[in-house]
């Protein structure tokens, strides 16, 4: 068993540390971190607003993922499959599994140290007023496992093509539908033709509806499950991918 780890161990810290061999690791953090900045200060209006949350800062994140989580996962294995690295991977002595894992517990760390340097936003609104931190941190929490399911849904997705803009394009695209599918506009659509069982489904699958409750300060059970069970669907798929690479 320790062996095992080890092994993800070894393809966690290769991965990771592949973001900062190039400028890509720095340009994404200053991007996230202006973007965030940008949107819960001046489109979100937050000092008009007069009010000691982050409600303005947190309801971004699904927009800001759909764009940023897609550009770190569609070099997973795209870029793998494009310099012919991934011939040298499969050959390892590693199971699919503790390739993929590894790989996705990488770029998902990466986010995690994003979302930990606009913590200086949460200080400025302690500073200003008096927020309620456990709601805060409730939908940092929320924010961290939703872009756990957009990285595992790039991730799968770019298993299929060798080409980075093609696996950023149908990331964006797949990531884009699983957000839109939690909007009234959508879902009075289907609800006028579709029985109530479909616009319930539609709204479980919903990143955003699941989100929405988050940012309220309620972590449920339900939420929990759904981005887990996201995250480990995408990863199961991901690994039979591979295997079928592999085969080839």
């Amino acid at each position: 068993m320790k062996i095992y780890f080890e092994k993800i161990l070894y393809i966690f810290l290769r991965e990771f540390n592949g973001y900062f061999r190039t400028p890509l690791a720095s340009i994404f953090l200053l991007v996230f971190l202006a973007l965030s900045a940008g949107m819960c200060f001046f489109m979100g209006q937050f000092f008009q607003r007069g009010q000691a949350d982050l409600n303005s800062f947190f309801i971004w994140h699904p927009w800001l993922f759909l764009v940023l989580m897609p550009a770190i996962g569609m070099r997973l294995w795209a870029e793998e499959r494009k310099s012919g690295t991934i011939e040298l991977l499969i050959t390892l002595p590693v199971t699919n599994t503790q390739l993929v894992v590894g790989k996705f517990v990488a770029s998902w760390f990466f986010t995690f140290i994003a979302l930990l340097l606009t913590t200086p936003i949460w200080f400025t609104v302690n500073y200003l007023g008096e927020p309620d931190n456990g709601v805060i941190f409730i939908s940092y929490v929320g924010s961290w496992l939703m872009a756990g399911c957009f990285l595992a849904l790039s991730s799968c997705l770019s298993t299929l093509t060798k080409n980075q803009v093609i696996a950023f394009i149908i990331s964006t695209i797949s990531c884009f539908i699983l957000v839109m599918a939690g909007f009234g506009l959508i879902l009075s659509s289907v609800r006028s033709w579709a029985p109530i069982w479909v616009t319930e489904t539609i709204t479980s699958l919903s990143f955003l509806s699941h989100f929405k409750r988050i940012q309220f300060g309620v972590l449920d059970l339900t939420t929990l499950v759904f981005f887990l069970s996201m995250i480990i669907l995408c990863l199961w798929i991901n690994i039979q991918l591979v295997q079928i690479k592999k085969a080839d």
